[in-house]
């Protein structure tokens, strides 16, 4: 817990080391963006703002994923990271669209710009960004991080499209090149949050987490001795890393101090394979039936074998550990 605490004090001052500089930026491109007439300044600008409001987002978020567990949120506040890269994500979604629509009425009627202006700016927004990035990098493992993460580098890569495209109108006073970098830097923008809006669904949805099968978990638990069969397997996931796993586990008749044994080699074989450090397994020593609220069990066993008797199976129940 200490590892924990620690760690989302540090988030938090890179987080709001973030806010001030990303602040004093977006005021900069809004200003230098309408005295250069440079559209992709000014979309620089709106970018910043949906980073400023990512990174109060994820401040929060960090926050409240630091709050103890209460008899009314048990799991505590693990997923505010996961609804906070949500809404992230969904902003810079509107936000491309906005800056493509208004990179397209400017390919219309084309207007003139000062690349010179563009260029300093950008160049300042380049090193920032950057900056920033490098910061969140050592926390990506976060969705919530990694979607702040992803807004930064974005703005990193689309303000060196905009020196790039600086350089172009200068030397060839093109004007359509700074709407055509505009609808590049949405394109950006939307393939990013793309991957974040999936992702963090998936985790809201109670998906099993990317990285683990299913199929493997439960060949995993079969080879552990006095274990006979694995059904009504569940697995997800509270944030991003932080997994959770329920199943009944058919065991032949044996004292519960075996079955508490049975219980620890469970849970050890979960948590080195797997990462898994909470679970929830309930012991049975007789198959059950699907009709009763529990999900299909394997192919080797059939309903029909297991007779009527759920409400009076003889379970024993395997406690929620933390490694």
């Amino acid at each position: 817990m200490h590892m924990v605490a620690s760690n989302n004090r540090a988030m938090q001052r890179v987080l709001q080391v973030s806010l001030v500089a990303t602040f004093c930026y977006v005021v900069a491109t809004l200003y230098f963006g309408v005295r250069a007439h440079s559209l992709a300044l000014i979309s620089e600008a709106g970018h910043n703002v949906s980073d400023m409001l990512a990174i109060v987002l994820s401040f929060v978020a960090v926050y409240f994923q630091a709050r103890p567990a209460t008899e009314e949120k048990t799991f505590g506040y693990q997923r505010a990271g996961v609804l906070a890269a949500f809404v992230n994500a969904l902003t810079l979604i509107v936000l491309s669209g906005w800056i493509a629509i208004s990179a397209i009425h400017r390919l219309a009627a084309p207007v003139s710009v000062e690349p010179r202006l563009m260029m300093e700016v950008a160049v300042a927004g380049v090193l920032m960004n950057g900056f920033i990035a490098a910061l969140l990098w050592k926390f990506s493992g976060d969705v919530n991080i990694r979607s702040v993460f992803l807004h930064m580098l974005g703005d990193t890569l689309s303000t060196a499209a905009v020196i790039a495209g600086g350089a172009g109108i200068l030397f060839t006073h093109l004007y359509w090149i700074d709407p055509v970098l505009s609808i590049v830097i949405a394109g950006m923008i939307l393939y990013s949050s793309y991957g974040i809006v999936r992702e963090t669904l998936h985790i809201l949805l109670e998906g099993t987490p990317k990285d683990l099968q299913l199929r493997e978990i439960r060949t995993a638990m079969e080879t552990v001795d006095g274990v006979q069969g694995v059904h009504d397997l569940h697995v997800w996931s509270l944030g991003s890393s932080s997994y959770i796993l329920a199943c009944h586990v058919l065991i032949c008749e044996m004292e519960v101090s075996a079955s508490a044994a049975l219980l620890e080699n469970l849970n050890a074989t979960l948590w080195n394979r797997f990462h898994i450090q909470h679970t929830t397994i309930q012991f049975e020593t007789q198959g059950c039936e699907t009709t009763h609220g529990c999900s299909a069990p394997p192919e080797l066993e059939t309903v029909g074998a297991h007779g009527h008797h759920h409400h009076g199976h003889d379970h024993s129940h395997g406690h929620a550990h933390t490694h």
